[in-house]
């Protein structure tokens, strides 16, 4: 359903004249309804946050017709924040937080108060074949965010707070050759090229290439980082048939990456954060990664409203690393004092290769006034984990104290690596397989203005893992295997009043593979059925014309297992509810000023637990307040071209513990930049930006998930120009 946003008539003496009439509808080069190869949604005024979004199975919808919470974030918001990965993107949604350090070699995020790692990033719909550590974003036109439980629309397990999805670039009907140059504090220098074009007798074939490299010292002590991406998307539009093939190539060298594993023992209080620049990783240590994917997709128009479809891809990362982890206050410290931690070196290269296939069939019909939109789908996939297992301590590596203001740094060659395996010599660790199979039918009454969505999807999860550590046994040696299928139902609907507003409602729900009853436990080898996870959510969304304001309330409950300390018996008894409240805004509500954001109030608690022990307690890392407002501020009285722009982040305090003895400061941070656009020769648009993230300089730990304390990145500086071709 296409939405006016503006359409003004003015009456004279003479003839009436319209205003020009905007529709933010289909883009050129959009597939039809039932299609997803193509262009995406065109952008909402603003031109930061996209008109549409994909839900998996369901194809493309509008954002009014979409019964879910979801953003798209467009390539041009990606520009002008000068992002580098899509951490950087996804900042700007309060209900997601990164929970990764910004000099570790990955993204990891927080969504509505639950893990979502980047293995669970989907590329164009399909899972575990996006980079499984950090996807760069030079070849990405859209970064998508589809909150909530999603095994309706996506399949696969995990993803309990919500879902990712990358959108790669097509080529335009424009030609577009773009050059942009960076540079990154304290010395990184970034090339990017971004080359399109359409070929063929009318167009029909479309190619977009981009290539970029970026190396250097950040602003971080003792860190160089190198970057290399190649991204190459072909399509092919038809009358009937639409095609697209994508090849990805990234690599990342590293050396003195941050840790994730900055852990703090039981009881310590948590030490305020070190300045962003202390680095305490040694010199030394590095990190090296590559990572190739291959994927395509395929659509064909039986008739003009309905359409068959088959995807598939395939992903192969490597990874080599000798890196250092850090308890704080660690028991093998004699008289720890503020921010003492043992330092252990961790050395487990890794290979994660991911395959995956859909097929499936969407068509638009009419029985009679009632509207339908069928969607049925199967889908495969297939994560597997290669790795060798190392006792660092069995190979000789040091364990020694430190801290965390004032590191101590071992001289180089304290470890020899050389002698060991790298990441094309590794044997089977683990593997996990979903197949499902999903049905669903929108059903639209009212000239389209209710639509309720029912549907569900089958799904068997199968994983395994294998023994790789020759003290533990036959090397190869399967040690678990578990294997279940179950339903999940769903049941979304929403409500157009008008054209403008809408309300929605949805029960979504995500399955995680279930866990076997351990040797300690009365059922000692019972297979649990698969965990279920499922969201209860209301929400509004209002589009104004220029701008477009949306709040949810939702509802998130993730089972989990435990031995019952009475009983002896381990069961699916553990229960985290996460509550909340979001209210957001994009778009343009005063012309030359555009804002982006909003504000999330959230109530996560541990609602059953072993024994009652932490019932009622606040679930580890998730604040009870975020905020998240990016503006943008014209200013032609100055210079034509000439924009102010910012950023307000706010995170909560949070617990690091489940006991909830072990507090974490709050933490506000602010960004400002400026971006000067203008003709250059030819008529060809030139840009230049300069932003300073962390403008005051804010120590502070932004993330404190999963057990792990992230360490805030320093002021930075980023200086950008682009020219066209």
């Amino acid at each position: 359903m296409s939405s006016v946003s503006a359409l003004a008539q003015q009456t004279t003496g003479g003839p009436t004249v319209l205003d020009p009439l905007v529709v933010i509808g289909r883009s050129e080069g959009e597939p039809p309804a039932t299609g997803t190869v193509g262009q995406p949604p065109a952008p909402l005024p603003g031109g930061q946050v996209a008109s549409g979004v994909r839900l998996g199975a369901l194809g493309n919808r509008s954002l009014l017709d979409t019964p879910f919470s979801a953003v798209s974030y467009t390539e041009k918001l990606i520009r002008d924040q000068q992002a580098r990965s899509v951490a950087d993107v996804t900042l700007n949604d309060p209900s997601v937080r990164a929970d990764a350090p910004a000099y570790s070699e990955r993204d990891s995020f927080f969504i509505r108060g639950f893990s979502v790692t980047n293995l669970d990033t989907l590329y164009d719909g399909l899972p575990y074949i996006a980079n499984p550590r950090r996807h760069f974003l030079e070849g990405i036109e859209r970064v998508e965010i589809l909150k909530g439980p999603t095994a309706l629309v996506n399949g696969g397990t995990g993803r309990v707070g919500g879902t990712i999805n990358l959108v790669p670039k097509r080529a335009t009907d424009e030609p577009l050759t773009r050059l942009t140059t960076t540079y990154l504090s304290d010395a990184q220098i970034w090339s990017h090229v971004d080359f399109g074009r359409h070929l063929g007798p009318e167009g029909e074939w479309g190619v977009r290439f981009n290539g970029s490299y970026r190396a250097g010292d950040t602003a971080y002590d003792n860190n160089d980082v190198q970057v290399g991406v190649a991204s190459l998307g072909l399509d092919y539009r038809g009358e009937r048939v639409r095609a697209s093939l994508d090849l990805n190539h990234s690599t990342q060298n590293i050396d003195a990456p941050t840790s994730l594993f900055n852990a703090v023992a039981p009881g310590v209080a948590i030490p305020r954060a070190p300045d962003g620049r202390i680095n305490a990783a040694n010199p030394f240590e590095y990190h090296d990664s590559t990572y190739n994917m291959a994927a395509g997709r395929i659509e064909f128009d039986v008739l003009p409203n309905t359409t068959v479809y088959a995807a598939g891809g395939a992903s192969r990362y490597r990874e080599d690393f000798l890196t250092t982890s850090y308890t704080i206050g660690d028991p093998r410290l004699v008289s720890p004092g503020v921010g003492d931690a043992q330092a252990d070196f961790g050395f487990n290269p890794q290979e994660i290769q991911g395959f995956s296939g859909e097929v499936g069939l969407r068509s638009e019909f009419d029985t009679g006034a009632i509207g339908h939109q069928l969607s049925i789908s199967a889908a495969r996939s297939l994560n597997e984990n290669n790795r060798g297992e190392f006792n660092p301590r069995a190979l000789g590596f040091p364990s020694y104290p430190t801290n965390i203001y004032d590191p101590v740094y071992l001289p180089g060659g304290s470890v020899d690596t050389s002698g060991l395996p790298r990441s094309n010599e590794l044997i089977p660790f683990a593997d996990l397989v979903s197949t499902s199979i999903a049905i669903s039918d929108t059903i639209s009454f009212f000239d389209e203005r209710f639509q309720l969505t029912l549907g569900g999807r089958y799904q068997d999860i199968r994983s395994r893992a294998f023994n790789t550590n020759p003290a533990r046994g036959t090397v190869g040696e399967q040690t678990y295997f578990y294997e279940d299928a179950r339903f999940s139902p769903a049941v979304a609907a929403v409500f157009n009043i008008n054209n403008s507003l809408s309300v929605y409602a949805n029960y979504v729900e995500a399955l995680t593979e279930g866990e076997i009853a351990p040797v300690t436990a009365v059922n000692s080898g019972d297979i649990l059925p698969p965990f279920v996870s499922d969201q209860k959510e209301i929400g509004v969304k209002y589009d104004l014309g220029s701008f477009a304001l949306t709040a949810a309330l939702f509802e998130i409950r993730q089972e989990s297992a435990f031995t019952d300390p009475a009983t002896g018996i381990f069961s699916a008894d553990g229960l985290q509810a996460n509550r909340g409240i979001e209210l957001s805004i994009f778009g343009e509500p005063i012309e030359g000023l555009r804002l982006l954001g909003g504000i999330t109030f959230m109530d996560a608690q541990l609602a059953r637990t072993a024994g009652g022990t932490f019932e009622g307690n606040r679930a580890r890392g998730v604040p009870k307040t975020a905020i998240s407002l990016y503006g943008e501020y014209d200013m032609p009285w100055l210079a034509e071209g000439l924009t102010l722009t910012g950023r307000a982040l706010y995170n909560g305090s949070t617990y690091y513990d489940a006991a909830n003895t072990q507090k974490v400061s709050d933490w506000t941070r602010f960004d400002v930049g400026l971006r000067y656009a203008l003709e250059g020769p030819h008529g060809k648009p030139v840009e230049f930006r300069a932003n300073v993230e962390n403008v005051f300089n804010e120590n502070y730990w932004a993330s404190s998930a999963r057990g792990f304390l992230a360490a805030g990145a320093p002021r930075t500086f980023t200086l950008s120009a682009s020219f066209d071709f």
